[in-house]
């Protein structure tokens, strides 16, 4: 549930691991009734990105094989049965694997902070912020990232993701360091460097901007972006050789460990003479004898 990017990228995952890795590699396991379905309450998965882009996505999810709803609200999750309205009607889907990435409440580190530090919390828990993200009653407490309520100057607030919360993050350290040197710092300013969604292999959107791509050209740059993003060179290294051995093998890094199949009945027409080995093993060497 959830069409955001979250949404969008883990049910891509999903279909590509369930109609690909688990159907090649895996013979216990029967996908061809395996559905994946993404109920969104939105008219358009991706409503952050262009209209168009929210479209490619949208086909881009189809073509793995998931049903993607839009405009559909979930009134009730229990047991293996979700409800959801579709307009006037209510529709329910039975499933034993419900994965949410329609947004969540904060830590309850806020809690914490209101009981402690008297902080005002908004509805979804986050802490409610100064200009310079400390406390109203305590300068030195602050909070960033998806636990802060900060406006975002167009009436709404600023999103929990992680560019948020770096460029929070980084701010707040300067500010301390220009307080302790008594120097002025500038209010902050969230500078939005765009978004980008991969949905399966070659295929992702890409909304920078005045570059808006999809496709496999937005894949790539999903891939240069990911890496150059990285700390130390030899993480960048180890990341491209892994992604270059998956890409040209079609190999998976992870594998399941499931129970063993069912060996087929052996029947022998005949009596046949039982020969028994006996095994020796010499601890001063490395191999055995038979």
């Amino acid at each position: 549930m959830g069409g955001g990017p979250a949404g969008v990228e883990l049910a891509g995952a999903l279909a590509e691991l369930a109609h690909g890795t688990l159907k090649e590699d895996f013979r216990n396991i029967d996908t061809s009734e395996a559905e994946i379905i993404l109920l969104q309450s939105r008219e358009h998965i991706l409503p952050v990105y262009p209209p168009h882009l929210s479209l490619k996505a949208r086909k881009s999810l189809e073509k793995l094989g998931v049903t993607v709803k839009t405009g559909v609200r979930v009134d009730d999750i229990r047991g293996q049965l979700v409800t959801y309205r579709d307009g006037d009607k209510l529709e329910q889907i039975r499933t034993r694997t419900v994965l949410w990435t329609a947004g969540m409440k904060a830590s309850p580190i806020a809690n914490m902070l209101a009981e402690c530090a008297d902080a005002q919390l908004d509805q979804a828990g986050r802490v409610i912020v100064e200009p310079d993200f400390h406390l109203a009653k305590y300068k030195n407490i602050f909070v960033v990232g998806d636990l802060a309520h900060y406006p975002d100057g167009e009436g709404g607030i600023l999103p929990g993701i992680a560019p948020v919360a770096m460029q929070e993050g980084f701010y707040v350290a300067r500010f301390i360091r220009n307080g302790i040197q008594n120097r002025p710092l500038k209010p902050f300013k969230y500078t939005d460097w765009g978004n980008l969604a991969v949905i399966g292999k070659h295929q992702a959107v890409v909304d920078m901007g005045w570059l808006k791509l999809s496709g496999f050209l937005a894949w790539f740059v999903w891939l240069f972006i990911h890496v150059f993003y990285l700390l130390e060179f030899d993480n960048k290294l180890i990341v491209m050789i892994q992604w270059a051995w998956s890409y040209f093998t079609d190999s998976k890094g992870a594998r399941l460990i499931t129970t063993p199949g069912k060996d087929p009945e052996i029947k022998l027409e005949d009596d046949h003479e039982t020969i028994i080995y006996e095994a020796t093993l010499n601890p001063t060497e490395t191999s055995i004898s038979l």
